[in-house]
């Protein structure tokens, strides 16, 4: 058994069981990925991947255990390479942080600008997406940190810590008879149709449960998983929308109206996640500083050793 062998099965399920593309994120020929999985399955004497004829088509049972240790091993040696480069002072590296779009729209901008000026040799990546996408990313070591609300929080692979708290506003047109409402209640929420997150009304959320344990039914006319497309669909009049209050921008929304309905949510928290087994380098822990200064490396030190 081969390192490179575990590379090649880890990529090959990765990519969705395409050996071409497979190879070519790893920079070498199809039929070299090929042999060298048919290599392993013999010596294993086992098949790691369904086929049908010559496709990829799934994974084996057997094969999905040893996939999984197989992303552990290429995990562990990429933190042999942490440790490495931190100890020779290498200020180099790459971060890659999963998030949602609202968090790197309107929270992560300062600490992102901070940290570049602060990292010029640290190349960033940002990928978006929902928040199990995002839980899901870093679990598996395709992100470093994630930075989400809701499920985040319970994700047992990941140590995480409590950034920000925020909650809820509506947005309207401006001249939208919500406008003369003092104080919005759930049923005035109701009664008009409403656009707002894909997840906030799924399985147990924070919205969603408070909608149903008052007894009423939001009208729900679509979702997006993007404020700004959100609050696009408002302004075409095609109902409020329900937004994170940070997704806000008086100058670039000043065709609508913010109506605050924290009083009807309870707060949610931001959380940003780690896998246990990372080693951190120093640049992760002053990024999660300037996203967040109460944890300082210390602060952060402590988090781990309590929940590791």
């Amino acid at each position: 058994m081969k390192l490179h062998q575990l590379k090649y099965i880890h990529e090959v399920a990765r990519q969705g069981f395409s050996v071409s593309a497979a190879a070519e994120a790893l920079h070498t020929s199809q039929p070299g990925v090929s042999k060298q999985i048919q290599l392993l399955e013999e010596e294993l004497k086992l098949q790691i991947f369904q086929r049908n004829g010559k496709r990829l088509t799934g994974i084996t049972e057997p094969g999905k255990k040893i996939l999984k240790l197989a992303a552990s091993v290429i995990f562990e040696l990429d933190n042999i390479k942490r440790v490495g480069d931190e100890f020779s002072k290498d200020a180099s590296g790459m971060l890659t942080i999963a998030t949602t779009h609202t968090q790197a729209r309107y929270k992560l901008p300062g600490a992102i600008q901070q940290f570049m000026q602060t990292y010029p040799q640290v190349k960033l990546n940002i990928h978006q997406g929902n928040p199990t996408q995002v839980t899901d990313w870093v679990a598996t070591g395709e992100a470093d940190v994630g930075i989400a609300t809701e499920s985040i929080g319970q994700e047992e692979r990941l140590i995480c810590l409590p950034c920000y708290e925020w909650n809820r506003s509506v947005v309207v047109p401006k001249g939208h008879n919500l406008e003369k409402q003092l104080l919005l209640t759930l049923q005035d929420i109701a009664d008009h149709p409403l656009i707002t997150y894909d997840f906030a009304f799924t399985g147990s959320t924070t919205v969603s449960k408070v909608f149903h344990d008052a007894g009423v039914t939001p009208n729900v006319v679509l979702t997006a998983i993007d404020a700004d497309v959100i609050k696009t669909y408002v302004n075409l009049g095609l109902g409020i929308g329900l937004i994170a209050n940070m997704a806000f921008d008086e100058k670039r929304d000043e065709g609508l109206v913010c109506l605050d309905c924290s009083h009807l949510f309870p707060q949610s928290t931001t959380h940003l996640g780690i896998r246990k087994d990372t080693f951190m380098r120093g640049y992760l822990y002053d990024f999660i500083g300037m996203l967040s200064p109460k944890f300082d490396r210390a602060a952060i030190d402590e988090v781990f050793k309590i929940t590791r």
